[in-house]
């Protein structure tokens, strides 16, 4: 194998492991709430990060944007927001349910998303009647991983009084999902700002990122904006003031950079591995996080005292969604050639 794949390889396991990760240092926290963590978070992958990425590696960044079809930013920030949302319910919703139910569910439903979208909006040229049969097919195995996955944690309702918070769990979970594909429209229908960035002088490997910059700022707003407005509601701003204020800010801290990394990883991956890149490359991807955040899961105790039966069933799930996420790649790559 050629250096550049196995470089591009390394690049997407561990942009995969580290999104599979950035969840589990909130294990670690102590005396903060979810808006706490989730808000210091927020300022860090959504803001901080993008835009020092941006300011550094993109010259004429305000140029760039100075110059750019409002059009394009509002489109922008119309899927920016989408994403926020999204990405507010993949907190709510990991918060409910654990990382490794949470990730599972997640992935499931933004792989059918992301895979029904192009289908429904642009059908390639080369889709045959075969090909897409077996999408659909593998949409069918992605829809059966879900549900596994989701009946699998059932019995942490068994004897306790919160009946409904896992149905409630599972449902903001698939929301998360759902919208998670609006990163990728942000991005595909962003291309005018990094065509714009390469019209300027800026490498090809580096013009997304002043593209990043202005789809995360909707996601800031969204997160930071809601956890604030719960800091008030719930009368949990005194909690930034716990003797383990800096661990906390520092644990929080971490899961901003090793989300906005991890992603960073996988773009750059993506383009080592060339023409497999958005095939080979997302089915690994996809699949190193759900793994990670399984094991990350049951490692961090989500699932002691399970009954066996349970932990068969989401041993289950995990496998069917790994097989749909591989054969739903293998057809993007067959119809992109």
């Amino acid at each position: 194998m050629p250096e550049p794949s196995v470089s591009g390889l390394v690049f997407v396991v561990a942009g995969g492991v580290l999104q599979g990760a950035f969840m589990a240092p909130v294990k670690f926290i102590r005396e903060w709430a979810w808006e706490n963590y989730w808000l210091v978070f927020s300022l860090t992958s959504y803001l901080v990060i993008p835009w020092l990425i941006a300011v550094f590696t993109v010259p004429r960044l305000f140029e760039i944007y100075g110059g750019a079809a409002p059009a394009a930013l509002i489109t922008v920030a119309i899927f920016g927001v989408g994403w926020g949302i999204g990405a507010l319910a993949f907190g709510l919703g990991v918060e409910r349910l654990g990382m490794s139910l949470g990730f599972a569910i997640i992935i499931g439903t933004a792989t059918i998303v992301g895979t029904l979208i192009p289908l429904l909006t642009a059908t390639p040229a080369n889709l045959t009647h075969t090909k897409f049969l077996l999408i659909l097919g593998g949409l069918a195995i992605t829809v059966a991983g879900v549900g596994v996955c989701s009946s699998s944690g059932k019995w942490k309702e068994s004897g306790t009084s919160r009946s409904g918070q896992y149905g409630r769990g599972v449902l903001i979970c698939i929301a998360s999902g759902t919208l998670s594909a609006c990163g990728n429209l942000g991005l595909a229908f962003g291309t005018a700002i990094t065509s714009r960035a390469v019209l300027l002088g800026v490498p090809d490997a580096v013009a997304p990122n002043a593209l990043w910059s202005l789809l995360t700022l909707p996601l800031f707003l969204c997160n930071f904006g809601f956890s604030l407005f719960r800091l008030g509601r719930h009368g949990t701003l005194a909690r930034f003031g716990t003797a383990t204020w800096k661990r906390n800010s520092l644990l929080a801290i971490s899961m901003g950079v090793m989300w906005m990394t991890g992603l960073s990883m996988y773009g750059s991956g993506a383009k080592r591995l060339g023409s497999v890149g958005t095939s080979l490359g997302f089915a690994i991807f996809m699949s190193s996080t759900v793994l990670v955040a399984t094991t990350l899961g049951i490692l961090t105790g989500e699932w002691r005292g399970a009954p066996a039966k349970a932990m068969s069933k989401m041993g289950a799930g995990v496998a069917i969604l790994l097989v749909a996420i591989c054969l739903l790649a293998a057809m993007n790559h067959s119809i992109q050639r």
